[in-house]
């Protein structure tokens, strides 16, 4: 029987294996914990309407605890990178995998692509706009301006298009980063730690991750990414890709919320291909 302290996630009537699909990326991203990768919520049990994760006690973030995040991140994304394609869901499981908010998470799709670029466009961009001209919040003129941009996403990701598939946590935005600091025993820690939480789990691109944590802001976003390079360097020019990999979240919120988001989208598909 768990003693830890419980966090409770519930929705009546959610998706088919939404909560379960949470499960199994916590626990597939969890698996680089012991390879140098970050701490990662413990899960306690689900079902069809809910999640039991580990409660966690807030604290404030250092730069320091940013720069060991930023390693840690590093190590998940390589951990079976041998191993991991575009597009997979976590292992143990074969369901729909999803994004978005609880109350409205959206599908996302999975399968086996072979390259980053086919993968975005045909497995994140595509589906996402398409899904935005059915809700009545994006257009025809949106999905052109979208198919535009997945013709020039080799050339738009350079030598990046040739990164490997990484385990990625796919919902990086920095509220799904907790920091504590109280371990996993319930002891006290020397510094705060990363925590992640309400993942998105698949194989995809590291660069996604670390282009939603800067989305919305983040504590520290430079030493996470000094941190991160010290692990494994990203290619040149990550700086100038990271309105082309939060293209998805944006549309996923035009999907979601609509408003100012929808002009935002389309600025950033005009603004990448202005770079042409």
């Amino acid at each position: 029987m768990t003693t830890m302290a419980l966090h409770r996630k519930s929705r009546s009537y959610s998706p088919e294996g939404f909560f379960e699909a949470e499960a199994k990326g916590l626990l597939w991203l969890k698996e680089a914990e012991n390879a140098g990768g970050p701490r990662v919520v413990n899960v306690d049990s689900w079902g069809t309407d809910y999640l039991d994760i580990e409660r966690i006690s807030p604290a404030s973030a250092t730069p320091d605890a940013a720069y060991a995040f930023g390693r840690a991140l590093a190590h998940m994304h390589d951990f079976g990178s041998g191993s991991v394609v575009y597009g997979q869901a976590p292992s143990g499981y074969d369901g729909q995998c999803y994004f978005g908010p609880l109350q409205d998470p959206v599908v996302m799709d999975r399968g086996s692509w072979d390259d980053a670029a086919t993968y975005y466009a045909e497995g994140r961009l595509i589906p996402m706009v398409s899904l935005g001209i059915s809700r009545g919040l994006l257009t025809r003129a949106d999905l052109s301006l979208t198919e535009e941009v997945c013709a020039a996403l080799p050339e738009l990701m350079g030598a990046a298009a040739a990164d490997k598939a990484a385990r990625v946590h796919g919902d990086l935005w920095s509220g799904n980063v907790m920091w504590t600091r109280t371990g996993v025993n319930g002891a006290s820690l020397e510094q705060s730690e990363a925590v992640l939480i309400d993942p998105a789990a698949h194989g995809g691109h590291r660069e996604e991750d670390l282009s939603m944590l800067s989305l919305f802001g983040m504590s520290f976003m430079s030493d996470i990414l000094r941190g991160y390079q010290s692990v494994h360097p990203l290619k040149k020019g990550f700086e100038e890709r990271r309105t082309l990999w939060q293209l998805y979240p944006i549309a996923g919120h035009c999907v979601f919320f609509g408003g100012g988001y929808v002009s935002q989208y389309r600025s950033m598909c005009r603004d990448l291909l202005a770079r042409l």
